[in-house]
């Protein structure tokens, strides 16, 4: 499936996460595998939190950025308007591009 993804995106041009793990590096082009994650003060909802259109309003945009993402399918989530809508969390995820 097709979604779009909020990063931070690093100096050396790569991306991270926003709030759970957010050491990781991502780079296009790579499928990576969702871990599971358990984070005090989050909800745990295990997988890639990816929307359905690269709108989040509840997120701030500074210093981040937005991708076409590529990912499967684990679980769609239906959220209020004011965060985005429709999520979906993915089992495997590939940044396509920034939007």
């Amino acid at each position: 499936m097709i979604g779009y993804k909020l990063f931070r995106k690093r100096k050396d041009g790569s991306y991270g996460p926003l709030f759970i793990n957010q050491k990781l590096k991502l780079l296009p082009g790579i499928v990576y595998e969702a871990d599971d994650f358990k984070t005090k003060g989050y909800a745990h909802r295990p997988g890639w939190h990816i929307c359905k259109e690269p709108k989040a309003p509840h997120l701030s945009e500074k210093n981040r950025v937005w991708c076409l993402v590529d990912f499967s399918l684990k679980q769609e989530l239906q959220r209020p308007e004011h965060q985005g809508g429709t999520w979906y969390l993915g089992n495997t995820l590939q940044i396509l591009k920034e939007v």
